[in-house]
């Protein structure tokens, strides 16, 4: 039986607004009725997803930017990402938009590392995180807000590895991809999927 999670939609009894004036996300209410012949409520944080990017060079170093997360209270260091808030855009474009414009780095070669939910428990947040190798420096515009004048620190994979382990790096999109980059290594990178694979997860969360 193949490993693999599927998606479900249970019925929906009612649906209202509770938030709707977000810069980025609005908040609904669900009461969804469970096959079970439960009757739930469930608040849903609408998002319309992100990308990430481990940029790897031929040292096998990986770029981490540094960028002030209100929200959590930290600065954080993290692979340079973005939202998918621009309607009709690719995920890879926005990608290869985000690797230029947060780091100053373009790449020849991509790859899909990992797909996932971040908060699924809470929100429809999907992200993908691709593998860029390859890399050469292409200007950097400057920031706006929280991304002005953002640190960039190039680290071995092995190092940033173990920041994760050691509870130094927070970042999810770092955590799960770093984690991922390094497993990856073992087989060259073979595993991998296409840069410009299917991804209907993504797809099916904002249904």
């Amino acid at each position: 039986m193949t490993l693999a999670d599927l998606p479900v939609r249970h019925p929906v009894r009612e649906r209202r607004l509770a938030f709707n004036s977000g810069r980025v996300i609005r908040v609904r209410t669900d009461v969804v009725d469970l096959p079970g012949g439960d009757r739930v409520t469930r608040d849903v944080v609408e998002h319309p997803g992100a990308v990430g990017v481990i940029a790897l060079d031929d040292a096998e170093r990986v770029l981490l930017v540094q960028q002030y997360r209100h929200a959590a209270g930290h600065l954080l260091w993290e692979p340079p990402a973005g939202l998918l808030d621009v309607s009709g855009e690719d995920p890879l474009a926005a990608a290869s938009r985000e690797l230029a414009e947060e780091a100053g780095q373009a790449a020849v070669r991509w790859d899909v590392l990992v797909d996932a939910f971040t908060t699924p428990g809470m929100s429809n947040e999907a992200v993908r995180i691709y593998l860029a190798r390859d890399l050469t420096v292409v200007e950097r515009p400057p920031g706006e807000g929280e991304e002005r004048d953002m640190p960039i620190r190039w680290v071995p994979l092995d190092e940033a590895v173990r920041a994760v382990f050691a509870g130094a790096l927070h970042n999810p999109m770092a955590a799960i991809g770093l984690l991922a980059a390094q497993i990856a290594r073992r087989d060259g990178f073979a595993l991998l999927r296409p840069a410009g694979a299917d991804w209907p997860a993504w797809a099916a969360a904002k249904a």
